[in-house]
């Protein structure tokens, strides 16, 4: 997500190299050991994340491991702390050295990362994106997500629909500037918004990606917004925020909230009423075709340039049937 931010000093580089090489095998969302330089044919895969120990990454990660296993490749992953961009690049600045004959890496700033992507991509290896993608569409072969607009369209649809008619106010919480997926998710939600005359967006607020600020625009909407009707959360820690601040405010239920991802502590919230619906995504399905793109462009055959993976609008009156779709913790 989204800091614009210079490249790291070499010696915090040299440090990241050490921690990639240095780990063996480890909790999910932080796990692999760090490849030497790779010869011709190589089956060595890299992917780096958005953020490490978030179920949406665990899941997309178990979908690429089975798959990379089942076509015969090794692939190790490599997660930041946090959804920031110099984080990310320290882990991507690390695999110059040793490049893979692919990396799947999702941006954690359409920007910010195209310097050290672009690096990794010097070195011969095949950029997949995967979930995020960079302004630049001429560094990856293949990029992989959700149809994020589209979900959030879908997110408005399933609000208007809750909402029966009712008049009010909508807020819409987004993460950081700069984060494509949640960016077009917002943007979605507020053109087909438009097409319900009882509702009406009070603008797109920041979260930082942070579920306490997430809670705190809550409470500020509330306060300032008699009518507030309904909250949109574009990700999992903005919905898990909202939903604390919803509770905090003796809410619960009576503004609807709609949250993007089905983490397992939004289907618990889904389950118990701090959500009315949940847009959940298919993380596994992302996983599994970023991989299958990056094979076939190191086995020199034909990559598709963009591929979408479905989404699904879940309430509690359907949530089991759609039990395939929750994110994971492990793998």
């Amino acid at each position: 997500m989204k800091l614009s931010q210079t490249l790291v000093a070499v010696g915090a580089l040299a440090s990241a190299a050490a921690l990639l090489t240095a780990c063996g095998s480890g909790t999910v969302g932080q796990t692999g050991s760090g490849a030497s330089a790779q010869p011709s044919g190589s089956k060595k895969l890299a992917l780096i994340p958005g953020v490490q120990a978030e179920p949406f990454y665990i899941s997309l990660q178990c979908g690429a491991e089975a798959e990379a296993k089942k076509l015969g490749y090794e692939l190790t992953t490599q997660a930041p702390q946090k959804f920031d961009a110099a984080m990310q690049t320290q882990l991507v600045n690390a695999l110059g050295s040793n490049p893979p004959a692919a990396l799947l890496v999702a941006p954690t700033d359409d920007t910010a990362m195209l310097a050290p992507i672009q690096q990794v991509k010097a070195r011969g290896a095949k950029i997949v994106e995967v979930d995020t993608s960079l302004k630049d569409t001429g560094v990856a072969v293949s990029s992989v997500s959700s149809d994020n607009a589209q979900g959030g369209k879908l997110a408005a649809q399933t609000m208007a629909k809750l909402a029966a008619g009712k008049s009010g106010s909508v807020l819409i919480l987004d993460t950081i500037a700069g984060t494509s997926t949640t960016a077009a998710r917002a943007k979605g939600f507020e053109e087909e918004l438009k097409n319900s005359p009882n509702l009406k967006s009070i603008g797109v607020q920041f979260t930082q990606n942070e579920p306490d600020q997430a809670a705190s625009k809550v409470t500020a909407a509330l306060s300032s917004t008699p009518d507030l009707i309904g909250v949109f959360a574009t990700n999992l820690n903005t919905g898990e925020g909202a939903a604390t601040g919803l509770r905090n405010a003796g809410k619960v239920g009576a503004v609807s909230l709609i949250g993007f991802d089905a983490s397992p502590a939004e289907v618990e919230g889904l389950k118990n009423g701090q959500y009315q619906a949940l847009i959940a995504q298919d993380p596994a399905a992302i996983g599994t075709q970023g991989v299958d793109q990056a094979v076939a462009a190191i086995e020199g055959k034909s990559v598709t340039r963009t591929l979408t993976a479905q989404l699904h609008s879940i309430t509690k009156a359907d949530m089991d049937a759609n039990s395939q779709y929750f994110y994971k913790q492990s793998c």
